[in-house]
């Protein structure tokens, strides 16, 4: 059995889908790509895909992560491109490799956020951020199903900056964008919560919803701050193998030129 993960998108109006809705969509494009999928067993198979941290409805995403397993081998970036066609534009397939390590979902430890913030400007936005960080706790409350709970959202807050956002057309009105790194805690602090802790803190409050996108999410680097690249150690491990079985075939070709 052969294991891909795949690095996915949720981009436009796309980023409206639930994750069921993408499952869906996704099932349907392995069927049209005639991938060889291994299925569960049981009264009711269904292939063997398993989602890593999926980003919450309404959020646009430019990382996100899935594994799938194959009764037949397949070269991985011929499978991305075939599964990239037969989904809709904005569910987009970009990264796919071997897996060749354990513990995918235990790299996501870390996710880097965009909030876009119409209506504020950037000076509002950076003494927000100012306020946020400078807080030792920043308690919110969240509607769950066991009712309202109360959490502190700046421990997982590793970094929280204000920048201004590109100018599209001429007349645009203010609007400032915050780069947030997030540690995956529990309970888990998400691009809302950090909102609601600015209107504690800083009375921050933009006139429209904020349009939210995940750059990045994987392993995070506590000395530079900075969350990398969770599919690197499963490229790593089939470079060696590469490399391993490169220097096999040539040790094996010496050998025969060798005896003749």
């Amino acid at each position: 059995m052969q294991r891909i993960r795949l690095r996915y998108t949720k981009r436009g109006r796309l980023r409206f889908t639930s994750h069921r809705d993408f499952q869906r969509a996704f099932e349907r494009a392995l069927r049209r790509a005639e991938v060889p999928m291994a299925y569960s067993a049981g009264f009711t198979p269904h292939p063997k895909v398993s989602y890593a941290n999926a980003a919450p409805t309404g959020t646009g995403s430019e990382a996100e992560y899935l594994e799938i397993a194959l009764t037949a081998p397949r070269d991985p970036g011929t499978l991305k491109d075939l599964l990239d066609e037969s989904m809709p534009i904005g569910l987009d397939i970009v990264d796919a490799v071997e897996a060749r390590t354990p513990g995918l979902a235990d790299r996501l430890a870390a996710s880097v956020w965009e909030l876009r913030l119409d209506g504020v400007s950037v000076d509002e936005a950076a003494r927000a951020a100012e306020a946020f960080r400078a807080a030792e706790s920043v308690e919110v409350q969240r509607r769950t199903k066991n009712g309202i709970r109360t959490f502190d959202a700046r421990a997982a807050v590793a970094a929280l900056e204000a920048v201004d956002a590109p100018v599209d057309r001429p007349g645009d009105k203010a609007c400032a964008i915050l780069r947030l790194v997030v540690r995956h805690v529990t309970p888990a602090v998400r691009p809302d919560d950090v909102l609601s802790g600015l209107r504690a803190v800083a009375d921050l409050a933009p006139p429209v919803p904020a349009a939210v996108t995940r750059l990045a999410q994987g392993p995070f680097d506590e000395e530079t701050g900075t969350v990398t690249d969770p599919l690197a150690p499963d490229r790593e491990a089939v470079q060696a193998l590469r490399t391993e079985a490169a220097g096999s075939a040539a040790a094996t070709a010496s050998a025969v030129e060798g005896s003749a």
